[in-house]
């Protein structure tokens, strides 16, 4: 993790409670993790962007060795 930041955010209380609830974290993880899955999300979008221009071969017996 780099350095951090503080910050002031205004959320609805009904989301950031549920959020909470799910992660079973406080406020400041639930964020976090929240931040960091929208991360994940673009990553996942732009490895979805190479669906079809990527050549993948693989030897499953060569792996089971």
């Amino acid at each position: 993790m780099g350095a951090l930041r503080k910050i002031t955010v205004n959320v609805p209380s009904d989301v950031l409670d549920a959020a909470t609830r799910i992660t079973g974290k406080g406020v400041t993880a639930t964020v976090v993790e929240g931040l960091a899955e929208l991360r994940r999300r673009e990553m996942r979008s732009a490895l979805r962007g190479l669906k079809g221009r990527v050549r993948f071969q693989l030897d499953l017996e060569e792996t089971r060795r």
